[in-house]
């Protein structure tokens, strides 16, 4: 590890390192009002999450944004990945880790679903070769650790996976830590699952845009899913540039918000 690793303590804290869809916002080419604002919360990065556990930093999927997130947010190092789905909006990023082998002093520890193993190791099969390096650092070193819905822990804090469909083909996971949950890439959360986010300080979850979506929750359909789970706090995430930030926080329910790139939410 070199001697002064440049980082931030983020310790108690989650933070959403983006909060776009797969395109981004701005997105090339538009010309609509809210990729030409000059809000700093309408630029919408692709979606990602990190946490400050007791043991280091969890960072969940890896966007092809993550370089420049973490630069943003100066945090040097990451401990483990946890990955929601195999979207390449939230793999693609994943050659940023190639600097945290060092870091650690062995491979990266990615937690995953076999599906997510399998699409990783297809799209990123240089990291996976048997031939020779030609140096250090060619490639990024990586250790998969498969999970489910079973409870696991990892980094000193406590996980529940939950089970969330992303539409009519894939299945994906949302986290819970604690009383706070993170909820991505869905729009629609099973009976049983919903039996897991019962009693929540903050609900993220994905809201895409005002009109229905095959794979994601409308502004709308988040809003209910809301109201049903009653948190203290929901957040809405993988929003799309349909959604001007300050123009739909004036008119959402009390307790509920777009979320925006670099917003700090303290774990409880």
């Amino acid at each position: 590890m070199p001697r002064e690793l440049l980082t931030t303590d983020i310790r108690g804290q989650l933070i959403l390192l983006g909060t776009g869809t797969s395109v981004g916002v701005p997105s090339i080419g538009c010309p609509c009002e809210v990729c030409g604002s000059t809000d700093s919360h309408d630029k919408r990065t692709r979606c990602a999450a990190l946490i400050g556990l007791p043991e280091g930093n969890l960072l969940i999927d890896t966007p092809p944004d993550l370089r420049q997130q973490l630069l943003r947010e100066r945090v040097g190092i990451i401990h483990a990945v946890l990955f929601t789905h195999e979207h390449a909006d939230h793999i693609f990023g994943l050659d940023d880790l190639r600097l945290f082998q060092f870091y650690l002093g062995h491979p990266v520890p990615l937690y995953c679903e076999p599906i997510v193993e399998q699409r990783i190791r297809k799209s990123f099969d240089y990291a996976f070769t048997d031939l020779e390096p030609t140096h250090a650092g060619a490639a990024p070193q990586l250790a998969f650790q498969q999970i489910g819905l079973e409870p696991f822990d990892l980094l000193g804090n406590h996980i529940q996976p939950v089970r969330l469909k992303h539409g009519p083909r894939f299945d994906v996971l949302g986290f819970r830590f604690g009383n706070v949950a993170y909820c991505t890439d869905t729009n629609d959360i099973p009976p049983e699952s919903m039996a897991r986010l019962e009693g929540l300080d903050v609900l993220i979850i994905d809201a895409l845009r005002i009109r229905p979506h095959v794979t994601h929750f409308s502004l709308d359909e988040a809003i209910e899913v809301a109201r049903r789970l009653k948190p203290k706090k929901t957040i809405f995430t993988h929003i799309s540039h349909d959604l001007g930030h300050a123009r739909t926080n004036a008119m959402l329910p009390s307790g509920m918000e777009l979320g925006y790139d670099g917003q700090r939410i303290p774990l409880t």
